[in-house]
């Protein structure tokens, strides 16, 4: 059967369990990495104090008009398999409470439970 309305059966860009602030998390991450290139060469432009007053005007104009999104403060980490945004580890992308689990199950290699 094919599948009804394509903006409600999309296929998943990730791999892992999914909900919307990760969907939404990846969307940022993507366009970030689309528009980082022009970003940075728009932010030299604009900043640069040898080139013409209007040229960097212009610069700074198409930086200010880009989506919010192509911004590196607007990516935050997030745990990649339950969406938490607060108590994530950076190394693993996962919450305390994910990694305790995958940690002690063995799904993360070299890692280990200490004991002393």
């Amino acid at each position: 059967m094919p599948p009804k309305h394509g903006s409600l059966f999309k296929k998943n860009p990730i791999a892992s369990w999914v909900n919307a602030r990760i969907l939404k998390d990846h969307a940022k991450r993507v366009a970030f990495a689309e528009n980082e290139e022009r970003r940075q060469a728009l932010r030299y432009i604009s900043q640069n104090t040898q080139l013409p007053q209007l040229q960097r005007l212009k610069a700074q104009l198409e930086l200010n008009a880009m989506h919010c999104h192509t911004r590196p403060t607007q990516i935050k980490n997030r745990c990649v398999m339950a969406g938490k945004g607060q108590g994530v580890f950076r190394d693993f992308r996962m919450a305390r409470f994910q990694f305790r689990l995958n940690a002690l199950a063995g799904n993360i290699p070299g890692v280990k439970k200490a004991s002393w």
